[in-house]
């Protein structure tokens, strides 16, 4: 891993309050993901099931942790199941977790191999009345390939037909909603490592770059701070590509004139940062720009006062598109008689922002969370507004990621220049 050792402190304090939610006398376990293959002998980069490494620190594939808090004997409370290395581990793939590394990572005590599993696992199901199982049930979810967890969860019940299985899922969508001190630090440091690649840009884009170069960029100035790269698959769109909402091709050159839409933004220890900015690619926005861009802001701006404790997102999402209906009227892009006959399941607005102004963030982009339960202190959300034109081919959108205070919110990236005359300054400085 690139990222600095995270104080253990953290996965302790997690686990406390995962156990604390858990019924009398269960057993939770927790798989790592699976090394997705690509083809021939090909492998995808390993990236580590969130859940697992929110209640360990483990960012080792093969791994397995146990929480039984009623375990009969204390060395089974907590255990971590790890793959054993070897010379020949050692040589191919290079370090493994050592079982005294784990403990210094987890702060959990017992360490096994994986060899021993089957063997510990049997003996505390003996023990135990229910078992905890995970899967992957984000609403957004289109799972289509069988995971570690699901194989576990057919082997598990077809082993051990007459336990009682319960849901991970809805405990630790309740848990990771609510970031923890260190987890705070670690986004904000994510935040601070996308603020340094986006000044790169302001004295890098200019009339004749191409998308892909933007992307190089970014991804130097991200590596070269510890972070295993972007967030998420990169948006560098310029010109018309800057009214498709996921475009990703970042193929094209950017003219004098347009825009440039950049969804971009860096992880750090598997924390991520989520960032939106337009940006002129001349180094000044039109007057036409301008105008839209400030419309956008002033939407960012009203949706960011109403995150605060309390709060729903579905009350922030229509109190923030009626915003933008207005907007759209003085940009002349919507009539009053439009508004008045819309159809009120989708309204007029939704032909210029068709997307969701917020959704939570932490270790996945699109965090688990529930999106119908209040705003609560340590909640970490983006606020991203837009407004696409594509008769003009001229999309804006912006967004910072807020963190929900006892008093309101916090913007982590409240850094990163985001008015107009700011960027326009930085871009000829």
């Amino acid at each position: 891993m690139k990222y600095l050792p995270i104080n253990p402190v953290l996965f302790i304090k997690n686990r406390q309050n995962f156990v604390a939610k858990l019924k009398p006398n269960s057993l939770a376990l927790f798989n790592s993901n699976d090394i997705m293959p690509t083809n021939a002998d090909g492998t995808m980069r390993f990236r580590q099931n969130n859940d697992l490494f929110y209640l360990s620190g483990i960012d080792q594939e093969e791994s397995i942790l146990v929480i039984f808090p009623d375990a009969k004997e204390e060395k089974f409370k907590e255990v971590l199941f790890l793959r054993e290395t070897n010379e020949h581990i050692a040589v191919w793939e290079g370090h493994k977790y050592t079982k005294s590394e784990a403990t210094q990572t987890s702060g959990i005590r017992s360490v096994f191999w994986l060899s021993e599993f089957k063997t510990i696992f049997n003996a505390l199901m003996g023990q135990c009345e229910n078992v905890y199982l995970n899967t992957n049930e984000h609403s957004r979810a289109a799972v289509e390939v069988e995971t570690r967890d699901l194989r576990f969860i057919k082997w598990c019940k077809e082993n051990y037909p007459l336990h009682t299985y319960q849901r991970v899922t809805p405990l630790m969508h309740h848990l990771r909603a609510i970031k923890q001190k260190e987890e705070l630090e670690l986004m904000q440091h994510a935040c601070n490592i996308t603020e340094k690649g986006f000044r790169r840009l302001l004295k890098f884009v200019k009339p004749g770059v191409t998308e892909y170069e933007i992307e190089a960029e970014l991804l130097h100035e991200f590596v070269r701070n510890r972070s295993r790269g972007f967030a998420y698959e990169p948006i560098i769109a310029s010109g018309a590509g800057s009214c498709v909402l996921h475009y990703v091709e970042n193929n094209q050159v950017c003219q004098a004139g347009d825009v440039l839409l950049l969804d971009v933004a860096a992880e750090y220890a598997n924390y991520n940062s989520d960032l939106t900015r337009t940006i002129p690619v001349s180094g000044k926005f039109t007057p036409r720009q301008k105008a839209v861009y400030n419309a956008v802001l002033g939407a960012m701006k009203y949706c960011k006062s109403l995150m605060k404790p309390g709060a729903l997102w579905d009350d922030n999402q229509k109190a923030t598109g009626e915003y933008i209906e207005k907007q759209l009227v003085d940009l002349k892009l919507l009539t009053l008689d439009e508004i008045k006959n819309q159809n009120p399941d989708f309204p007029a607005y939704k032909k210029y922002f068709m997307h969701g102004v917020s959704h939570f963030l932490g270790l996945d982009v699109h965090d688990v969370g529930d999106k119908f339960r209040r705003f609560e202190a340590g909640m970490v959300f983006t606020c991203e507004p837009g407004i696409y034109i594509r008769e003009e081919n001229l999309g804006i959108r912006l967004e910072n990621n807020i963190l929900i205070t006892e008093s309101g919110n916090f913007d982590l990236m409240a850094n990163i220049p985001l008015e107009a005359e700011e960027i326009e300054d930085l871009m000829n400085a």
